[in-house]
């Protein structure tokens, strides 16, 4: 066993003092949040909540749990979430295997062009355009097609698969197996730290889309959940507490508050299941190209 030296194990224990330091700060924000959504009307109202809650009640969440609408817009969100991930995974995996072979000719162009979609972004109204012309405006499905490949997820899942072990393959193959059934029974099932990696990466972005929501749809029961939080945050009508007693337990920034909480604890409790895959699945795609 390798002992540190002194000041191997100062730089540690200032590294993570710092770390610990800057952690602290970051979700301090989402403390008050959390606090905010627990605490009453009034001393929300008085501004003496800060990380802790105060005169505790469960007011705000029961208005929003009781909100169909809200439950709607869970419901589409995590719909196409799912969906989208699995299809998402599926449409990346088949490009990057052949992708990850040299015997393929074309795999030098097609990365290539991969490379130049990652740089140079498309602008934005040539964009709508396409996107309005191929029929998905005002069509619940935008919320998943346009996101059904990204190129830094294409590289990432192809340098994977150009260190999957030859022998498996070659072994496959004299055992009748094509590209296909190589790729779902044996190369797939071994590549579950990249497939939980980008099914993070997938995840997250299909959650809090909201760029393209608020482009392409116009009906509100096809509206996601970022969407109706905005709405929750922007617009006083959706909170209508006019003529409500005074000593409600809630009010427009108690419910604001419940809604964001709402929004992210999915992604929350999902995360620290995948997070030891996030480091790797990100070194593998900056270790090679």
């Amino acid at each position: 066993m390798i002992r540190e030296s002194r000041s191997e194990r100062a730089f540690t224990v200032a590294i993570t003092v710092l770390l610990l330091i800057l952690s602290f700060i970051a979700i301090i924000p989402l403390l008050s949040v959390v606090s905010t959504s627990l605490s009453s009307s009034r001393v929300v109202d008085l501004n003496q909540v800060t990380i802790w809650p105060k005169e505790f009640t469960l007011a705000s969440w029961a208005y929003i749990i009781d909100r169909p609408d809200l439950w709607r817009s869970f419901l589409l969100t995590l719909f196409s979430t799912v969906i989208g991930t699995v299809a998402a995974l599926l449409v990346t995996a088949l490009f990057a295997y052949p992708l990850s072979k040299t015997e393929f000719r074309l795999g030098g162009i097609i990365m290539m062009a991969v490379v130049v979609c990652m740089v140079f972004k498309a602008p934005i109204v040539p964009y709508f355009l396409t996107v309005r012309g191929t029929g998905l405006y005002n069509n619940p499905l935008v919320l998943v097609i346009p996101h059904l490949l990204s190129p830094f997820n294409l590289i990432i899942m192809r340098t994977f698969f150009k260190d999957f072990p030859k022998e498996l393959e070659e072994a496959a193959q004299l055992e009748g197996c094509g590209y296909f059934r190589m790729l779902f029974s044996f190369v797939l099932p071994l590549s579950k730290a990249v497939l939980a990696t980008l099914a993070l990466f997938y995840g997250v972005v299909l959650w809090n889309q909201f760029q393209h929501p608020l482009f392409f749809l116009q009906d509100p029961q096809w509206f996601p959940l970022q969407i109706k939080i905005r709405q929750f945050i922007t617009d006083s009508n959706e909170i209508p507490l006019l003529g409500a007693p005074i000593d409600l337990a809630y009010n427009e920034r108690t419910l604001r508050a419940t809604t964001v909480i709402f929004a992210i604890i999915p992604i929350i409790m999902v995360y620290p299941f995948l997070q030891k895959y996030f480091v790797k699945g990100a070194m593998i795609g900056s270790v090679k190209g």
